[in-house]
């Protein structure tokens, strides 16, 4: 069975979220892409690619609250990924 052009994005972007650069984001945001993806469709790819282009520093502060989050990055994917940090950690 071949591919799809959404099965080779998400693999993509599985392969983004674990290299990262900054350790713990490595872990956060890989460890979810690995529970999460295979269920997103386009546009909570297109909300998860987004997330991916911004710096770890910035996504690190909104994932333990030093920092609130943007309105341009609001969304279900980032919620989803903020409670999977907490629920990961065992809070």
């Amino acid at each position: 069975m071949q591919d799809t052009p959404i099965d080779i994005r998400r693999r993509k972007l599985n392969f983004r979220a674990w290299r990262r650069g900054f350790r713990e984001m490595d872990l956060l945001m890989g460890s979810f892409a690995d529970e999460h993806l295979e269920a997103y469709e386009a546009k909570e790819l297109d909300e998860f690619e987004s997330l991916l282009g911004v710096p770890d520093w910035e996504v690190y502060a909104w994932l333990i609250g030093q920092t609130p989050v943007p309105d341009n990055h609001r969304g279900p994917v980032l919620d989803q990924l903020i409670a999977f940090r907490y629920a990961a950690q065992g809070g």
